[in-house]
C-alpha cells in the first residue's frame, strides 16, 4: 500500500506530469507554464518539439529526451535525479503524459522508488472532442490507438462493438478510412459517430452521423489531420434483442481470429450477460434452455 501526500517537503524531487496544448497554444495554464520555468529539468518526448512550446513562454528548463525507444535507459538516470532532490516536469509532445503518450513507465517507476508524482490537469484530446460529439458523453470508455491488424485488432474492435459505454479511439489520416470501414464490419453501419479533427486548430472540424454515412463522404473527401472517434455505445435494447445468429457470428469472428472455440464462447456470453453454458450450447446446437 502506498498513499501520497503530494505537497509535504522531503529530500527527494517530484515527478510532475504536465500537459501541453493540442494545438492552441492560449490552453497553456498559468501552473504548467509555472512548474516547467520552476522545474529543475523537463523530459520531452521530443525536445526540438518541446522547445518551441518554451521559447513560446519565455522558459529557459533545461531539457532531456525521454520516449519510447530510451525508456529503459532514461528511467534508472531520472530516478536517480529525483531520488537526489531533482524536480523533474513530464511532457509529451501534445495533450496529457501517458495518455498514448510516453509517461506512464516513469510514473510506476516513481511510485515504486517512493518519490511524489504530482499530476496537473489540462489539455486532452480525448474529452475535448467527447463532450462535443453530441453522443453521449458518460459513462465512457476509452481505447485509444487501436492494434494495426490481426487478432489484436479483431478482438479490439470486437470487444468495443459490444460495449454499452461511449468508445473513444485515436486514428491518423492516413487509416481513419480503413478503421472506419472496420467499424462497420463489427458495429453495423446504424451506429452513430462523430469524428473529431485538428481539435483546437484552425481547421478544427466535426463530423457527425453514422458509420454509413461517414464512409460515404469519405468517397468524395480526404481525410486530414488526427483524428478522435467517438461511438456511442450499444443500446439495452441491443444487447438484449441480440439474435442467436448474431451471437453465433460474434463467436466465429474471435475464432477467425486465432482464438480458441471456449474462450470465444466465454468472453461472448460475458459481453452479453449469458450464462456461458446457455451460449455453449448454442453454439454447438445442443438443446434449447429449458
Amino acid at each position: 500500500m502506498n498513499e501520497q501526500r503530494s505537497f509535504v517537503n522531503n529530500s527527494k524531487g517530484c515527478l510532475f506530469l504536465v500537459p501541453t496544448p493540442i494545438g492552441n497554444l492560449d490552453d497553456m495554464t498559468f501552473r504548467a507554464v509555472k512548474i516547467l520555468q520552476d522545474a529543475d529539468l523537463i523530459a520531452a518526448e521530443d525536445t526540438r518539439n518541446t522547445k518551441n512550446l518554451l521559447n513560446h513562454f519565455e522558459i529557459t528548463t533545461d531539457l532531456i529526451s525521454f520516449h519510447e525507444h530510451n525508456t529503459a535507459q532514461r528511467i534508472p538516470e531520472l530516478i536517480e535525479k529525483m531520488n537526489s532532490g531533482i524536480n523533474i516536469a513530464q511532457v509529451s509532445d501534445a495533450g496529457t503524459p501517458s495518455i498514448s503518450d510516453p509517461g506512464k513507465e516513469l510514473v510506476k517507476a516513481a511510485i515504486e522508488a517512493d518519490i511524489a508524482v504530482v499530476p496537473l490537469p489540462g489539455a486532452s484530446a480525448s474529452t475535448t472532442a467527447l463532450i462535443a460529439s453530441g453522443i453521449e458523453p458518460q459513462p465512457f470508455y476509452f481505447y485509444g490507438f487501436l492494434p494495426r491488424k490481426g487478432k489484436e485488432r479483431t478482438e479490439a474492435l470486437e470487444d468495443l462493438s459490444q460495449r454499452i459505454e461511449t468508445s473513444i479511439i485515436y486514428e491518423s489520416p492516413y487509416r481513419v478510412v480503413k478503421t472506419v470501414e472496420d467499424l462497420k464490419r463489427f458495429f453495423g453501419g446504424d451506429r452513430r459517430i462523430t469524428l473529431a479533427r485538428e481539435l483546437t486548430k484552425i481547421h478544427e472540424a466535426f463530423l457527425r452521423g453514422t458509420i454509413d454515412q461517414v464512409i460515404e463522404y469519405y468517397q468524395e473527401h480526404d481525410p486530414k489531420g488526427e483524428y478522435v472517434l467517438i461511438l456511442s455505445g450499444k443500446t439495452v435494447e441491443e444487447v438484449e434483442d441480440m439474435s442467436d445468429s448474431e451471437i453465433i457470428n460474434s463467436i466465429d469472428l474471435l475464432i477467425q481470429s486465432g482464438e480458441k472455440p471456449n474462450k470465444a464462447i466465454k468472453e461472448v456470453a460475458s459481453q452479453n450477460d449469458l450464462r456461458k453454458q446457455i451460449v455453449y450450447n448454442l453454439y454447438h446446437g445442443i438443446g434449447k434452455e429449458e
